[in-house]
Parts: C-alpha cells; sequence; structure tokens
C-alpha cells in the first residue's frame, strides 16, 4: 500500500489554474514564434553574401543569433516568473525567475505552492516546446550558413563570352 502526503491527497485541479496556465503557455509560444521569426530574418540577412566579409563573420553571427534565442527564452521565463510574484506564489522576483528556469528547462524542483503545483508541469511543457522551435530553427540557419560557406569555396563561374576561344 502506497502512503501519500495528506496534501497530495487534498489536491484538486481548479479550473483558474488551467485557464492561467494556458494562457501563459499561448503566450509564451506567441513571444516566442514572433521572436525566433525576427531572430532568424535578422541573421539570414547578416549572412547574404553581397560583399566580402571580414574571417569569421559567419561564425559570429550564429554565435550572435544563439546569444538573441537565449535572451528570447530569458524573456519567456521572467513573463512566468512575474505571474508567480504576481500571484504570490513565490516570495520575491528573483525566486520566481530562479523557479521559473528551473521548470522552464524542465529540470522541475517543486518549488510552487500546492496552488499553483499544475503550472510546473505547464511552464516544462512551454520550455520543451520552444527549446525545440529553437533547435529546429537554429538547424535550418545552420544549413543556411554551410550553404554560404560552400559557395564561397566554389570557383566563380565563367560567362560565356568570357571564355578563351579554342
Amino acid at each position: 500500500m502506497h502512503e501519500f502526503l495528506q496534501r497530495d491527497i487534498d489536491y484538486v485541479i481548479r479550473v483558474d489554474e488551467v485557464m492561467w496556465g494556458c494562457l501563459l503557455l499561448a503566450l509564451t509560444l506567441v513571444i516566442h514564434g514572433a521572436g525566433m521569426l525576427r531572430i532568424v530574418r535578422v541573421g539570414a540577412r547578416m549572412l547574404v553574401p553581397a560583399k566580402p566579409r571580414l574571417p569569421g563573420f559567419r561564425s559570429a553571427v550564429l554565435v550572435l543569433t544563439v546569444l538573441a534565442i537565449v535572451v528570447l527564452h530569458l524573456a519567456e521565463v521572467e513573463i512566468w516568473a512575474a505571474f508567480f510574484t504576481w500571484k504570490d506564489a513565490q516570495p520575491n522576483p528573483s525566486s520566481a525567475f530562479y523557479n521559473a528556469l528551473v521548470n522552464y528547462t524542465a529540470l522541475g524542483a517543486g518549488y510552487l505552492p500546492i496552488r499553483w503545483r499544475l503550472l510546473e508541469g505547464m511552464l516544462g511543457m512551454a520550455g520543451l516546446l520552444c527549446f525545440a522551435f529553437s533547435t529546429s530553427a537554429l538547424l535550418a540557419f545552420a544549413q543556411k550558413l554551410v550553404h554560404f560557406a560552400s559557395a564561397d569555396d566554389l570557383p566563380p563561374i565563367e560567362s560565356p563570352s568570357k571564355r578563351p576561344s579554342p
């Protein structure tokens, strides 16, 4: 026979908890989608081979793109942290941010009060979805980077008028 804590036996999922979780999850995904679109567009424009670039320029663009994605993820975590602070689910904004970050990365520590415990799982889902989105965008971005790099390694194509006659 399993022994459960009384708080776990008494816990009932509330409609407002589900509604807040869905709203925060949707907001996170909308922000992530818009942010990723902007980040990838700016990064891709920087890669266009319009003129010669400094050595390592494309690598620097890739690093800056990744850093921008990290900042985007941290901004999304801050939205959840602000909610936890607003609802007094955490004692201060720093603790709220730490708790949100731990759950967003799906490490899950269980630091929310029992009243908001469902949100820990929903926050983990938001993080997993956003990380998957970021990974797919980075993969596409890296493919574009490789395409431009391989195009640079090819010899220039001569036009038919410039070819020597036999």
